[in-house]
Formats: C-alpha cells, sequence, structure tokens
C-alpha cells in the first residue's frame, strides 16, 4: 500500500506527512498535544471519546482526527472557542458519570480525566449526577475493576482483543446504560482472564487497576519478627527511574537497593541470578528434548500470564512447556532453603517479597504447585509501579541515592541473565548457552540472528554444530495464537517458541510505569547495554551457579527447580 504524502496547515503552519495513518499523528508532528482519550497508535482507531476533534477552515465541519487520514492541502484548527467549547463539554458528561473520589483513587495524579479536566478548566459540572453505582471486582488475584470510574473510552477492550486476542471485556447494553464488563457481568476470576495487566496499563482512570498491596509490605517490613528479602526482577531497573525524573531506560538497579535499604529491606537479591539458573536448565532440558525427539515446539515458562493461557485455552500444549520454574520461583525455591536453618536457629521468619514488572507474579505466587509443605515460597509480589509508590510514601529522595550492590552470594549475574527482561532475552540466553561460546564475534551473530527487536512475531534459524534449530519468538497472546494456528496447520515447524504475554516483554509488563512504544525501546535498549557491561555473558561463566549446584542444589535440582502444571488453571 501506497503511503500518503503531502503538506496539511496546521493552526496557520505547514506540516509535511508522509505515512502517518491520521490526521492526529500530524498534528502532533506539528508539536501539538492533542487531548485525547482513545487513542493508542499500536491499537485500532475507535473515536469514541471526540476530544480530538479538529475544525476544517474550509468547510467549518468538525470531526475526530484520529480517524482522520491526511489529504494534501487539508488546512485545519485545533484551537478554536467552538472546539474548546466541545471538549469542555465532552469532559463534563464524562465528570457527571464519574466517581470522582479522586484523591483516594489509585490512579490519582496520573488519570487522564483528571489531567485534562485540569488543563481545560473545568472547575464545575452542570450536570446532575444519575449514574448507578456497579459493585466492585476484587475477585482477581492480579486486577481490580471498579466500573464506577469508566469512562467508556474502550481501551481495555481493543487491547485485550487486539493484543492479547481474549476479549474478556466488551460491552454490553446501549444508551445510557453502557458499560464494559465481562460477558454476562462475570466476575474477573470466573473469566478466561490471564491477569496479564494490559488492561490496566491502558486504562486512562482507576477503572482497572493493579491489585495494591502496598499496606501488606509496609506492614511486613514494620514487624520485627520479620527478616525481609527482596528479589528484583531484570525490567524493573529500566523503568522504575521515569517515574523520578531520571531519563528513560536509565538503570536504576542499584540506586533501588539503597532505596530498600532505607525502607527497611535486609538483604536485597537481583533475580539476574535465577535467570542465570533457569537458563542452564532449561538449555538442558532442550538438548535432551534434541535427543529424545521432542515434544516439540518447547514452549518457554518464564510468564504466568502464558502458562495460565494454556492451562485454559490449550490444555494438550501443557506438555510442550518447558517444566523449569520461572526465575522468580526458582530463586524462592533456592531463598527458601538456604534460611531455613537461620530462622530456626535466630527465631525470626524470612518474609520474601519479589519485586516485578508483571501482574501475573501476583497469581503465579499463590499457584499450590509452587507451595513447600503447604506455604507459599514468595510472600508477596509487589509490581514496579508500587515500589515507586512505596518510595515516595517513605519520602526518598530517589534521584540522589548512592548506589549500593546487591547481596550475596545470590547476586551475581551474567548478561544473560539481563536480557531477560526484554522480547526474545530467554530465547537469547538460552542459545548462547547451547553454543557455550562468549567470543565477542559469536554473541554478535546471536544478536544478528533475528532474536532482537520488538517485532511482534520474530522466527528464525539458529546452527548449533549438526544442529539447526527452528525458533520463534511472540509478544501478546494475539501473536502466540497465530504461532500455534501455524503449527498445527503444519505451515511452520519449530523446535523452541518463547512466547511473552505482554508486548515488548516484561519492558512493558502489565505493572510497569505505562510507556508509549519509543519509550518501551528506550527501556530494550538500556536491557542490552547492561548485558555489554557485564563482564561475564553466559550463564556457565556465573561462579555463583557454581556454588549453588554444589551446595544447595546438590541432589535436588530437579526436586527445587522444576514443575509440571495440571490442565486445570484455576487460579486466578
Amino acid at each position: 500500500m501506497t503511503m500518503a504524502k503531502g503538506i496539511m496547515i496546521v493552526d496557520g503552519q505547514r506540516v509535511p506527512f508522509d505515512g502517518e495513518k491520521n490526521v492526529l499523528s500530524v498534528i502532533r508532528k506539528a508539536g501539538i498535544d492533542m487531548p485525547t482519550f482513545c487513542y493508542y497508535s499500536e491499537l485500532s482507531v475507535h473515536g469514541a471519546c471526540r476530544m480530538c476533534i479538529v475544525e476544517n477552515v474550509k468547510t467549518g465541519k468538525i470531526d475526530a482526527s484520529c480517524s482522520m487520514e491526511p489529504r494534501d492541502g487539508l488546512e485545519i484548527r485545533t484551537n478554536t472557542a467552538r472546539l474548546l467549547r466541545h471538549r469542555r463539554m465532552i469532559l463534563e458528561l464524562m465528570l457527571a458519570s464519574h466517581d470522582c473520589s479522586c484523591t483516594t483513587c489509585a490512579k490519582s495524579g496520573n488519570c487522564r480525566l483528571q489531567a485534562l479536566a485540569q488543563r481545560f478548566g473545568v472547575s464545575r459540572v452542570r450536570f446532575p449526577d444519575t449514574r448507578e453505582r456497579y459493585e466492585q471486582d476484587n475477585t482477581s488475584l492480579a486486577i481490580f475493576r471498579d466500573p464506577n470510574k469508566c469512562i467508556l473510552c474502550g481501551d481495555c477492550v481493543r487491547v485485550c482483543e487486539e493484543l492479547q486476542g481474549q476479549g474478556i471485556l466488551n460491552y454490553a447494553h446501549r444508551g445510557s446504560e453502557l458499560q464494559v464488563m465481562p460477558a454476562f457481568d462475570r466476575k474477573l476470576a470466573d473469566t478466561k482472564c490471564v491477569g496479564c495487566g494490559q488492561c490496566a496499563a491502558v486504562c486512562t482512570t482507576g477503572a482497572i487497576t493493579v491489585k495494591n498491596q502496598i499496606g501488606q509490605a509496609w506492614q511486613a517490613l514494620h514487624d520485627p519478627k520479620n527478616r525481609v528479602v527482596v528479589q528484583i526482577a531484570p525490567a524493573v531497573r529500566v523503568a522504575l527511574g521515569e517515574e523520578f525524573g531520571l531519563p528513560a531506560g536509565e538503570n536504576v538497579m542499584d540506586r533501588l537497593v539503597k532505596a530498600l535499604k532505607l525502607m527497611g529491606v535486609e538483604e536485597v537479591y537481583d533475580t539476574d541470578f535465577a535467570a542465570d539458573m533457569t537458563t542452564i536448565s532449561e538449555s538442558q532440558e532442550f538438548l535432551e528434548r534434541l535427543k529424545a525427539g521432542g515434544p516439540f515446539p518447547m514452549f518457554t515458562s518464564c510468564c504466568p500470564a502464558w502458562v495460565k493461557y494454556l492451562e485454559l485455552n490449550d490444555p494438550k500444549y501443557l506438555r510442550n512447556i518447558s517444566s523449569c520454574k520461572s526465575p522468580m520461583e526458582m530463586f524462592a525455591a533456592v531463598l527458601r532453603d538456604k534460611y531455613q536453618a537461620k530462622d530456626a536457629a535466630d527465631g525470626r521468619r524470612t518474609y520474601h517479597m519479589a519485586i516485578m514488572p508483571c501482574t501475573g507474579k501476583k497469581f503465579e505466587a499463590a499457584r499450590p504447585e509452587l507451595e513447600k509443605d503447604g506455604e507459599r515460597l514468595i510472600d508477596l509480589v509487589i509490581t514496579t509501579s508500587e515500589l515507586c509508590d512505596m518510595i515516595e510514601e517513605a519520602g526518598i529522595d530517589f534521584a540522589h541515592l548512592p548506589d549500593e550492590e546487591p547481596d550475596a552470594p545470590l547476586g551475581d549475574y551474567t548478561g544473560a541473565g539481563v536480557i531477560f527482561g526484554v522480547t526474545g532475552g530467554v530465547t537469547e540466553a538460552v542459545i548462547r548457552r547451547v553454543l557455550d561460546d562468549a567470543s565477542p564475534n559469536t554473541l554478535q551473530t546471536i544478536a544478528e540472528c533475528g532474536v532482537r527487536g520488538l517485532e511482534g512475531i520474530k522466527a528464525f534459524t539458529v546452527t548449533a554444530g549438526d544442529l539447526t534449530i527452528r525458533i520463534a519468538v511472540a509478544n501478546g497472546l494475539a501473536n502466540a495464537d497465530k504461532l500455534i494456528a501455524k503449527v498445527e496447520s503444519g505451515e511452520e515447524q519449530f523446535d523452541f517458541i518463547e512466547v511473552m504475554a505482554c508486548p515488548n516483554g516484561c519492558i512493558g509488563g502489565g505493572g510497569q510505569p505505562p510507556a508509549c512504544n519509543k519509550r518501551k525501546a528506550e527501556r530494550a535498549e538500556a536491557i542490552f547495554k547492561a548485558d555489554a557491561a557485564c563482564a561475564l555473558r553466559i550463564p556457565q561463566q556465573n561462579p555463583d551457579l557454581s556454588y549453588v549446584y554444589d551446595n544447595l542444589l546438590k541432589g535436588r535440582a530437579h526436586e527445587l527447580l522444576h514443575i509440571h502444571y495440571p490442565a486445570h488453571g484455576q487460579h486466578s
């Protein structure tokens, strides 16, 4: 398809366009921050909120710029008295049917409705509040729904359908009774929701938020009987700093360790160490499958939302999924085992908290299959965004903190562990392990084989000795669906498939600070820079792994590091 080219006149200035898909993109190119609730460049155009309306200078017609195609010579105005009147009216109508408990809302200060109401000077609402009060949904272990704060922008509906292929949320009823809800108004726990949190990531108000467990975290930290030990996932370090005015993608891992120590955490470890363990275990399992002739494709098992998707939708593929626990759970198993004797000796309890970019980790930690002797291995999972709130609550000047390294001996890691935070990272780490060559040329060849990049689907071939390995990487469950369909039809054959439920991998997790594609790309670049800065690049070089396998895991590696998933999927 030929992309349109030409020049538009936007508020009197000439703005060239070349391939922009709508007038809204051209307006933003002109340096104008056009207000909108329902437009995301990676989703379909919805045109529901009408905040992005513009006025055609020639015809006087008003239309939504998100649904207008750029035309050469088109002259528009974005800020006339008429448009301003329309926008204020739209905001007033939204506020009239909205639960405006802003001071206690989880999205206060980060709410699009709140921000635009302030921007356009809406100081009063002329329309009566006639809304019906709807029941909140707190049944999911990952997501909280408050329909009373929904403004019907449809962002959650489209992200669930278009990026995840789930269609859990949709519109119901008509007119003034229109709502967004699961089918038949079921609770999220009663649906096939996989808890990826992408609906919460795009929600413009507080209608869908991540399950908040900050209170539990503070309670644990303030209990003198607890020895609070924390692990931090790879993707957290390149996203958290954005919330404190630091450049997008800046690696703040060592600063984060210091912040946690100031908050009362006794020991802080890097989940990258466990990612190295996962790479060792997963690559070994893959090599064994190659020798045994399958079952293929072997699916990665790091993403809890992906595992839950298979349980709920394609349980026949559970035999294909790696038996390796996720890095978070591998670390938890080793940690519990390590501190068992120490807890008994000093009469304290090791309280294990995980800082994750992922909302799905909240329900993964609660899976009964991952318990030991009836007790959870991870007491609490806190998302990146929740930790940002805790740092602010503690009054810590994060941007100016000194660095502090993670604790040892479970803190050392290689570059292979770091790249778990971005799409294709698990696959690249496994390839490094299989090739067993850390030379710069080999590492560069691997990086350029097709595994890197933020595309929705990547498919490529890797040669390892006599083996030719066909590999695919999928971002988003809708893309995973496409890959499975190709495998089932015989169109494609893959030996190894990595699936991350969240677009771009963990850097775009539902528990991360919301980010546009450009910012996610900056996070990915920061991950690769952190990998390149590591003195050790392949997991078999990690000296701490030798200590763990020779001591803590001796004779029990399979028991502690592996799991088989039953085909019930009843974890919400």
